[in-house]
């Protein structure tokens, strides 16, 4: 992994076209349910030299407006609608003059903490293009209602948010989340992809997917 000269942001990949993936880290708090946590987020920034897509840009605007460093941002995308991933994205796509997109599943999250709606709407099977990099939308709930990952064949890698980390799925003893669904999430859309796929995650280390596959039954039988 070599530091990037973009704001803190390093780079974590690299693809054959020039492309690379990025990673940015914020802290903040979380909070749900009454109670407050602090975190640390990864927002990925994934293009080239001239035009990018923001994943979760988590925390502060301002320092991911730094690592994007004047390159035009296609979309900012949301995994899911918890509020340490968005709280600070308004600002973010004013700073970038960008469109922010979320599943539609997440809105009531999303309305906890903004008053207007996101800009436009995650569907499976969505895509978004930077760069020559396409990302797949696909639509993972469990952690989330509307909880969504995005897959990119060419740099070999899927963006989990919350969904899947390194160790297991995301937790799922909140409000509007659910074990037996974020289980069949990842069984169906997550394990399917080849086991060298890279999987970035929302928090914490990246790992991938041939790396978690042999540990699903672990993860059932752990329960959330």
């Amino acid at each position: 992994m070599s530091a990037s000269d973009r704001g803190g942001a390093e780079v974590v990949a690299t693809g054959a076209n020039g492309a690379s993936i990025e990673r940015l880290v914020t802290s903040g708090t979380f909070s749900l349910d009454g109670g407050t946590w602090e975190v640390d987020n990864n927002v990925w920034i994934v293009g080239d030299d001239s035009e990018v897509i923001v994943i979760d840009p988590a925390h502060d605007a301002e320092a991911v407006a730094r690592a994007v460093d004047g390159r035009a941002v296609r979309a900012i995308l949301l995994t899911h609608g918890h509020d340490d991933h968005i709280r600070a994205v308004r600002e973010t796509a004013s700073l970038l003059g960008a469109p922010v997109y979320l599943n539609p599943a997440d809105r009531m999250l999303w309305d906890d903490v903004h008053d207007a709606a996101p800009d436009r709407e995650i569907l499976n099977g969505d895509t978004f293009t930077a760069a020559g990099i396409r990302l797949h939308a696909r639509y993972t709930p469990g952690h989330s209602p509307g909880s969504t990952c995005f897959v990119s064949p060419t740099l070999g890698a899927v963006f989990t948010g919350d969904t899947l980390f390194q160790g297991g799925p995301g937790a799922t003893g909140r409000s509007y989340s659910d074990f037996p669904t974020i289980i069949a999430s990842i069984r169906g859309e997550l394990l399917t992809l080849p086991e060298e796929t890279a999987v970035y995650t929302g928090h914490g280390d990246a790992t991938t997917i041939g790396a978690e596959a042999p540990h699903l039954e672990e993860w059932i039988a752990r329960g959330h």
